[in-house]
Formats: C-alpha cells, structure tokens, sequence
C-alpha cells in the first residue's frame, strides 16, 4: 500500500510541474520566470557556482568565532519550539487531508500508521523546500562549512521538529482522552519549566556578576554572560540533545559532519518511532480539519482569501458611516473594515500612547538603546514608503474579481478610485506618524551640535506632513498597472506562482520603482529651491518647514492627477474584454 501512495506523490508533483513549464508557452509567464531565474541565480545560486568571486570557501568556509556558543544558543532556540509544540495546541490531532484524499484513503483498507507514513512523506516536499532556502540564504550571508553539509543539517532539523511537533500533538490528544484539560496539562509543562529556569538564574547569579543596565549596551558583555549562564547548572545537560541536532549543521568541515551526523540521526529515528507507535484516533479531527481546508481553497478561489479558512463573523466598522457625504467614503469606510478590527481608532490611540510612554521610558535606562530605537523607527519608516504599499492592498488588488459590482455603481471614476486607495493610505499614514513619533522622542533629546532637538522635531513634523501625500502616489502606481494590466493580477486557483510569479512581481517592482522616481523629480526640484533661498535668510529649521509644505502642494498636485488618470483606467477598464482573455 506505501508503494501506491508513493505513486500517488510522485505523480501529484510531477502533473504539477508538468503544468508550470506549459505554461510558460505565454510570454507572460516566460518573461516573469526568465526574471525571476536570474534574480535568484544572481542573489543566490552564484554564491554556490561561482564561490571564488565571493571570497567564499566551499569546504572550510568562515567558521563561527565561538561554535560552541553558536550551538548551545542554537539548541536552546531549539528547545523553546519543543516547549511550544506542548504548551500551545488546545486540540485534538489532525492530520490535514484534501477531500479527494479524505473519499478514497480512509474508507480504502489502511492503517493509520500507513496514513501517518503518508503524510510525513508529503511533508518531506516542504521540508526539503525549505532546507534549500535556508541554505542557500545562510551561505549567501557567509556562514562557515560546505552548503551541502548545510542543506543536510537544516533537513534533520526541520524533519525532527516536524516529528516532535506531530508527535506532542499525539500525546496531547491521549492526555485529553484520558481527561486531563489544557491548562492541566500547560501547568504540567510550564511550572516545571518556570523552576528550571529559576534555578539555572539563581546558579548564574551566585557565581556571575549581575548584568546592569550600562553592561546592556555592551554586546561582548552580554554574550559572556550567555555563555556562563549555557554552562553552569543543568542547562548544558538538558541542552545535550537539541546540540546532537543542530551539531551536523555547525560542522567546519566533512569529518566534524560525518561525526555529529549518527547521534542525529539516531535522535531522528527515535523520534520517527514514536510517531509511528502513538495508536491515536486522528480521523474525526483530520476530517474537521479537511473540511475547513477545503472552505479555504473555495474562498480562495472565489478571491476572499483574507476571510479563507475562518469562520464569518461580524466586524466592528471603524466609523460610523453618515447617510449623507461623500460618496467616496462608503467604499473607504468598506476597505477599512476588510483590514480588521486592529485599524480602528481606539486602537490607535492605545498604541501610540503605549509606545510614546515606552519610549520615553527608554531615556530612564540607558540612552544608547534610545537612540538604537529612535534610528530602527525611522528606518522601517521609510522602508513603508516603498514596500508597504505592497503589503497594504485594499484596494483595486482586492477587489478585482468584484469589479463587476465596482462597475454598476453610479459615481464618476475618480471617486471610485479615491475611494479605494484611500484606506491602504491611511492605514500607511498611521502606522508611518506612530514611527515617527518614537523616533522624535528617542532622538530628539540626545540631539546636539547642528543637529539641535528643534530641528529633529521639525523633520519629524515635516516627514508627517508629507508621508500621507506620497502613500497616494505609491498607491496610484500599482492600481494603475493592476487596471492596465490585469491578467498579470490574478487571483485565486488560476493565480501565478513559483519562479515565474517571483519575475512577474520583479517586473512590476521595477515599473514601480521607476515611475515613483520620475514622480520625485519635481518634487524634489521645488523643495531644493526653496530650502536653500529660506536657508540662506532664515536658517535651516524655516527652510526645511517652508521646503516641505512646497514640496507637499507638488506631490497634492501629482496624487491628484494620479487619481483622474487612475478613475479614466477605471471607466474604460472593459470586464468582458478581460474574462475572455
């Protein structure tokens, strides 16, 4: 019966890659995999082909300044997944089948140990997927030892996991059978574990200085302090065998692998064999499960993949919505309730209150982690210019395959369009004004020099005034090509994926790029002159407030446009020229 299943899997991915490669006869997804093949040879694959032109050894490597650190902080990340794998799961073991699986193996004559063989040689595809991204990203960022000892120890790693976390999941579902309740049973674990971790805090304590706050700034002395804490008491005992794990994947070399590689191995099988011995009842959960699996891909196929998965209920809208105003704001009020319940208003003003006290808070401890802080805010800032819009999508993206009803509605094109990018655009604003303010707080009292607290609290200001305006713009950008060219976008079963879909959204990425860009142009021309005319008469803090609100009626002028252009795609966009492409 395992040699049927097998067939069964193999063929499965091999009709599946069959129909990836005839479908790159369209030049769409031609042009999308040849850029997206050379995106991850360039990034990736030329880090294991070409290892002499990256300073990369392909045997001996970089190996790590303290391995044996590396592999108890390794092992302990190790061990805290293992906790979790007992301490979350509130249900019964299920084992996900798809429907076509669930009609012809559980009536068929197989044992449950041939449906657990069954679905740990499916998860092997996964595993083995992701044991080569982690590869190839952990050696595209130097790290010591052959890929191919790599490739193998992120295998046994993630496969012993997968076994544990199956495993615990059995064992949960007898403890419940025999009545024992979940927080029975998260007690059990978690106590024991809350007294092992006092116990090593206390050691570690006693015979190791206390960390202090200065000491906190001081990476050299807060790794001295792990490594003292990883070998005194009975941690490096309980950590022996997640090290057993993770030791072939920290190997320098061929024979250190081949070493380690027995005692994991030996821990794999071992878990293998519980797995295979747990006599558990998992059909009735697999069936709900199955179900809610086949909710999912139906509500993905019909383009509600937010709601995929999960029961229908009602959410709370952001606002109330008035009978009478504009009438763009209906469609606005429409997305920000698709976003969910985490963009309304009182969780807004809980969160930036939160955060605007921590960050006060962190001057009281130690400035160094202010100003750490204050710069990360201000990064990922700007780093929502470009990609949150990307993220962010309720808007004509989500609403493609509802075009038909955004087409019957009787208001003019650009309210349409207004209506919505307005709600990506404000969620952006929102999450962009409570970054800037952790970092104006973080920042602005260890300003000094000609960099004053007046003028971060001015570019703090200046970004806020001038952050909502671009969002529309990146926001136009997209919808616009979406508009253009909508066979590229989409949605559901028939949706783009693999290599191909990787260039496609390169492609899109680089468009995008590019016409934002030429969008700054001018932009960037006005506040020039004006900073530097104001400057010279008034100072740097007047030129930068002056230079920004120029640079804003610019970049109003430019989102206005971009919504008119944006609402004449829309009118001509024609639903049945597209269904019959």
């Amino acid at each position: 019966m395992i040699a049927a299943l097998f067939y069964l899997q193999w063929h499965t991915v091999k009709n599946r890659l069959t129909m990836r490669f005839k479908r790159l006869k369209q030049p769409k997804y031609l042009f999308g995999a040849l850029i997206g093949g050379l995106y991850f040879y360039w990034y990736i694959f030329r880090v294991l082909l070409m290892p002499h032109r990256n300073n990369y050894s392909p045997m001996a490597g970089t190996v790590p300044a303290d391995p044996l650190f590396m592999e108890s902080l390794g092992a302990l990340v190790f061990l805290v997944a293992i906790l979790l794998a007992w301490v979350l799961p509130h249900k019964r073991a299920a084992l996900a089948f798809t429907e076509a699986e669930v009609a012809f193996l559980f009536p068929a004559p197989v044992t449950r140990r041939t449906l657990v063989n069954f679905k740990l040689m499916r998860s092997q595809l996964a595993i083995l997927f992701s044991a080569l991204f982690l590869t190839l990203l952990s050696n595209r960022f130097g790290s010591g030892g052959h890929w191919l000892t790599h490739a193998a120890g992120w295998w046994l790693i993630l496969s012993t996991l997968n076994l544990h976390t199956l495993g615990a999941s059995f064992s949960i579902t007898m403890l419940m059978e025999r009545g024992i309740s979940t927080w029975k049973r998260r007690l059990a674990v978690l106590l024991p574990v809350a007294a092992f971790v006092g116990f090593v805090t206390y050691r570690v304590g006693r015979d190791f200085p206390q960390l202090t706050p200065a000491d906190l700034t001081n990476l050299d002395t807060i790794k001295a302090y792990a490594q003292h804490a990883f070998a005194s008491g009975p941690l490096p005992y309980l950590l022996i065998p997640f090290e057993l794990v993770i030791r072939p994947y920290l190997a320098p070399d061929w024979p250190a692998f081949l070493a380690a590689l027995g005692p994991a191995v030996l821990v794999l099988l071992l878990h293998y064999f519980w797995v295979i011995r747990s006599d558990v009842a998992f059909e009735e959960a697999s069936l709900d499960a199955s179900a809610k699996l086949a909710e999912k891909l139906a509500a993905v196929r019909a383009g509600n993949w937010r709601s995929a998965g999960r029961k229908l209920k009602q959410k709370r809208p952001p606002f109330r919505l008035s009978a009478t105003g504009p009438a763009f704001m209906a469609l606005f009020w429409k997305n920000l309730i698709n976003a969910g319940s985490a963009f309304t208003a009182r969780t807004w003003i809980s969160v930036t209150v939160f955060v605007a006290v921590l960050s006060f808070g962190l001057h009281g401890s130690s400035s160094n982690w202010g100003m750490l802080v204050g710069m990360i805010a201000g990064m990922f800032c700007a780093w929502t210019l470009l990609l949150g819009p990307q993220l962010v999508r309720q808007d004509f993206r989500h609403d493609l395959p509802q075009m038909d009803l955004l087409k019957v509605l009787p208001l003019p094109g650009w309210q349409i369009a207004l209506g919505e990018i307005l709600a990506p655009a404000v969620i952006l604003a929102a999450i962009q004004w409570l970054l800037i303010l952790v970092a104006v707080v973080c920042l602005a009292p260890l300003a000094r020099g000609n960099f004053s607290p007046t003028l971060v609290v001015v570019l703090g200001a200046a970004a806020a005034l001038v952050m909502p305006v671009i969002n529309l713009i990146t926001l136009v950008i997209p919808n616009a090509a979406v508009l253009l060219f909508p066979a590229w976008f989409q949605t559901g079963k028939d949706s783009p994926r693999g290599i191909e879909a990787t260039g496609q959204r390169l492609i899109f990425a680089l468009g995008q790029f590019l016409a934002f860009l030429i969008a700054l142009i001018p932009v960037v021309a006005v506040f020039a002159g004006f900073f530097f005319a104001v400057k010279y008469f008034a100072g740097v803090p007047p030129a930068v407030t002056v230079a920004t609100v120029a640079a804003t009626g610019v970049l109003a002028v430019e989102a206005a446009l971009g919504v008119l252009l944006l609402g004449w795609l829309f009118q001509r966009y024609d639903i049945s020229g597209e269904l019959a492409v």
